[in-house]
């Protein structure tokens, strides 16, 4: 691994652990009861924090599975499926809030995007 990923990964990560403190203050500070705006912004910041939070995690699992070799397009590929993850999330909170979040709409929602995922990322 080579400094440039090292600081990349931190810097992620610190990324990451700034929007779970705005997801800590929203969540203390605001009522989506009382502010129905405030649920669709933490619907945000909560896909945020996730995805930001999987991408370094992603490219570590890559790198391990190829021996420890960093190869060129292994962060796009992590931060392409950080990407799913956050948007995923994001939906499933806003579904959620509207009460309309089903087990079928979540099935349907997780195998689209695996399917979307397993298509961009065949190596070839």
């Amino acid at each position: 691994m080579e400094a440039r990923d090292r600081l990349a990964n931190l810097g992620i990560f610190g990324a990451a652990a700034v929007s779970w403190v705005l997801v800590g203050l929203l969540v203390v500070t605001r009522d989506p009861r009382q502010d129905p705006a405030a649920g669709f912004v933490g619907a945000a910041l909560m896909g945020l924090a996730i995805g930001l939070t999987t991408v370094p995690l992603f490219w570590l699992a890559i790198f391990g599975r190829h021996r420890r070799i960093a190869y060129r397009g292994d962060w796009v590929r992590a931060a392409r499926r950080g990407l799913w993850v956050g948007l995923v999330t994001g939906l499933f909170v806003a579904l959620r809030l509207q009460s309309i979040l089903s087990l079928p709409i979540a099935v349907f929602v997780v195998v689209l995007v695996v399917f979307a995922e397993l298509t961009l990322s065949i190596e070839r």
